[in-house]
């Protein structure tokens, strides 16, 4: 038995990087998922090697930033499933820079992916999730979005904003048996983390001593979506390594 059997997972931004990992390791706990992302040809790559390992899945382009093709990506996922239980707003960009250097597109920019796109990924899915008797929203924020930051201005704020929304995503729905939490990754080795730091070796930050994998946060995002977590609404997962604790 699989810890997301039974069960129909979306997972934005799932073409690469954390969502992918998520994707893969849903599907190997017997979900049957619904790949969103704007990098087509990367996120069909991962729907067929879910098939090819015996596992279920489709892949839809997504925009998170269109309100269209969210109400589209739901109705696809019940159409192709019957329903929707689970949804990672997983998708996410990075611009650096301190205010000064924050230019209004930057900050635009960064705010219509990683948090307007968790906005209306929630807003189309609580319709699918009531349908379905109940369901899991897994937002993935960030650990910067807990301190001062230094060389980054928008992306922490716009982070931030997701661990508030997550809170009261929990707290409005959580009567229908709708849980919201919020998961911070710490530094984890993937393309944005190198955009972010070009490439250096950071591992000596963090108290364990090493970058996290996509597969930690994967890890993490399965334990919020199953039923395993049935009394975890409105929490926070920080998956840094220890680096908050220091």
């Amino acid at each position: 038995m699989g810890r997301m059997d039974g069960k129909v997972a979306l997972v934005s931004g799932g073409a690469r990087g954390q969502g992918a990992a998520e994707a893969r390791l849903f599907a190997s706990e017997g979900a049957r998922v619904v790949i969103g992302d704007v990098l087509d040809v990367a996120g069909m790559r991962v729907a067929a090697e879910i098939k090819r390992a015996g596992g279920e899945a489709v892949f839809f382009h997504l925009d998170v930033t269109s309100a269209a093709d969210w109400r589209a990506a739901v109705q696809s996922a019940e159409d192709a499933y019957g329903k929707l239980d689970v949804l990672v707003n997983n998708a996410g960009i990075w611009r650096g820079g301190r205010v000064e250097e924050t230019t209004e597109n930057d900050w635009d920019d960064m705010f219509a992916v990683n948090a307007k796109g968790v906005f209306l990924g929630t807003r189309a899915v609580i319709p699918a999730m009531r349908r379905a008797g109940g369901g899991s929203i897994v937002n993935v924020s960030s650990s910067v979005a807990t301190i001062g930051v230094d060389r980054a201005t928008a992306y922490p704020a716009a982070k931030g904003a997701v661990r508030t929304f997550s809170k009261l995503t929990a707290i409005q729905y959580a009567g229908e048996g709708i849980r919201a939490n919020a998961l911070l990754p710490g530094p984890i080795e993937t393309d944005l983390l190198r955009q972010v730091f070009g490439g250096r070796d950071i591992s000596a930050r963090t108290p364990l001593g090493r970058l996290g994998t996509p597969a930690d946060i994967a890890f993490a995002a399965l334990y919020l979506a199953c039923d395993e977590s049935s009394f975890v609404t409105g929490s926070e997962l920080v998956v840094d390594g220890g680096t908050l604790a220091e």
